[in-house]
C-alpha cells in the first residue's frame, strides 16, 4: 500500500477487512476475533516504532513456525473467578472456562490477558491497573553495580560478589547436548528421505529441548528479578554502566576477505554476556526503583575498569589483560577488579554526569512514516541523479 498509494493502513481498517475474512475463510473464524484484532494493533506498534528514529526497533520480521506462542486479549472479553486459594479459572473468547493455577492474587483491574505457551505447558498473564503510584524517595544509601561475567554483580557497599548459580546441573547439560545431538540427526534425516516433513519422534525431541530450556530460563528470572528486588528495595541511588549489549556481543566471524580471529573465543564470552542478561536487569530496575522510592542512574561505561576508585588515575595497566586483581600503578591501591569498578560507578552516579533512566514518561510514537526512515529494508531507494 505504502510503495504503491503512498497510503497507511492503520489497525483500525484493517480490522473491517478482519471481519469480511471471517465469513469467507473458516480458520480465520474459529479464531477469537479479539485476538487478530489484538495481533494487528501489536502489528501496528510494530510499524510505529520501526518510524520513529528515537525508536531502536528495527523493521517488523516475520516469525517463523517455532516462534514463541502466544495469544493476546483485551480486558473486556475476559473474565476471572476464585475457586479457592490456589486455583482460579478465566473466560476465554470460543474457549469459555479454563481453569489455572493461581500463582499470586490479581490485586487490581485486569486490563488484558494473554495466553502462551512454552516448554512447561500453557500459561495466562494478566496486565493489571492496580493504581499504585511512585514511591516517595526512600532515603537509603547509594551503591554503585558492577555486572560482569565472572562475577554476575557486585555491590559497591558488599565486600563479596553476588554469583548466580549454575542454570543447568551438570546431568541436564549432558542430556541437553545428548538431545541436540539426536535432533541433528533426525533433521537430517528428514531432509534426506522424508522430503524435510517433520517426524513425531523429532517433534517429541523438540518437545524435550523446550522443556529443559525452559528451566533454564526459569531459574536466570528467578535470580535476575531477586537481584533486582533486593536493590531498589534497600538502596535509595542505583549507579548502573550504561552498556550497549548489542554492540558487545558481536560476533568475531568477520568476511570471506577479511576473516575474524579468535572468533571461537569470542563466541563463548557473547554467550556468557547474554547469559548474565545485562539489559533484562536494567529493564527491571528501570520499574522497581519507581516502585520502592529509589533512583536508577545509568553512568558512561567508558574505563570504569580501568579506572582507580581510590586516585582516579585511568592506566589500563592497573589492570592487565582480564585479571581478577586491580592495583593501580600511582597510589598501590588493591581491590578486587570488578568491586574496584562498582565503586567507580557510583563515584560517577553520584555526580551530575549520569542520566536519570527511570522516567514516567512513555516513548513518543510517530504515527506517520519520519523522512529519516522512509525507505524501509523492502523499499528500494530512488536512483539519485549525477
Amino acid at each position: 500500500m505504502w510503495e504503491q498509494r503512498r497510503y497507511t493502513l492503520r489497525s483500525a481498517e484493517q480490522n473491517r477487512y478482519l471481519t469480511t475474512a471471517r465469513a469467507d475463510l473458516h480458520w480465520i473464524g474459529d479464531l477469537p476475533a479479539q485476538a487478530g484484532q489484538q495481533i494487528l494493533r501489536h502489528l501496528d506498534l510494530a510499524y510505529d516504532n520501526f518510524w520513529n528514529p528515537g525508536h531502536p526497533a528495527r523493521f517488523p520480521a516475520r516469525k517463523k513456525r517455532g516462534h514463541r506462542l502466544s495469544v493476546p486479549f483485551p480486558g473486556q472479553a475476559v473474565k476471572v473467578r476464585k475457586l479457592n486459594h490456589k486455583w482460579a479459572e478465566v473466560r476465554l473468547p470460543k474457549l469459555g472456562w479454563l481453569r489455572f493455577r493461581l500463582s499470586r492474587a490479581i490485586g487490581g483491574t485486569i486490563r488484558n490477558a494473554t495466553v502462551s505457551r512454552d516448554g512447561n505447558g500453557w500459561h495466562v498473564s494478566f496486565g493489571v491497573h492496580t493504581g499504585r503510584r511512585p514511591d516517595r524517595p526512600n532515603g537509603k544509601p547509594a551503591c554503585g553495580v558492577d555486572f560482569g561475567v565472572a562475577a554476575s554483580a557486585f555491590v559497591s557497599s558488599e565486600t563479596m560478589p553476588r554469583l548466580m548459580p549454575p542454570i543447568l546441573t551438570a546431568p541436564e547439560k549432558k542430556r541437553l547436548k545428548a538431545l541436540e545431538q539426536r535432533k541433528a540427526r533426525q533433521i537430517a534425516y528428514a531432509k534426506k528421505y522424508q522430503g524435510g516433513k517433520y517426524s513425531r519422534r523429532l517433534r517429541a525431541t523438540i518437545g524435550q529441548i523446550a522443556k529443559l530450556t525452559t528451566r533454564q530460563v526459569n531459574r536466570r528470572q528467578d535470580f535476575t528479578h531477586k537481584l533486582t528486588t533486593d536493590l531498589a528495595k534497600n538502596h535509595g541511588l542505583i549507579g548502573v554502566e550504561d552498556l550497549r549489549v548489542k554492540n558487545m556481543s558481536k560476533s568475531a566471524k568477520g568476511t570471506t576477505e577479511k576473516p575474524g580471529r579468535s572468533v571461537r573465543a569470542k563466541a563463548g564470552l557473547n554467550r556468557s554476556v547474554l547469559d548474565n542478561t545485562p539489559g533484562e536487569r536494567r529493564r527491571q530496575l528501570e520499574y522497581k526503583t519507581l516502585m520502592y522510592g529509589s533512583v536508577l542512574i545509568a553512568v558512561p561505561a567508558f574505563h570504569t575498569s580501568q579506572t582507580c576508585a581510590a586516585c582516579g588515575q585511568v592506566d589500563p595497566e592497573s589492570r592487565k589483560g582480564c585479571g581478577r586483581l586491580f592495583a593501580c600503578t600511582r597510589c598501590r591501591h588493591e581491590d578486587d577488579a570488578d568491586h574496584n569498578a562498582s565503586v567507580e560507578i557510583e563515584v560517577r552516579a553520584r555526580r551530575t554526569g549520569g542520566s536519570v533512566i527511570n522516567s514516567t514518561r512513555s516513548t513518543p510514537r510517530v504515527r506517520v512514516p519520519a523522512s529519516s526512515r522512509r525507505h524501509t529494508r523492502e523499499t528500494p531507494k530512488p536512483a539519485q541523479a549525477s
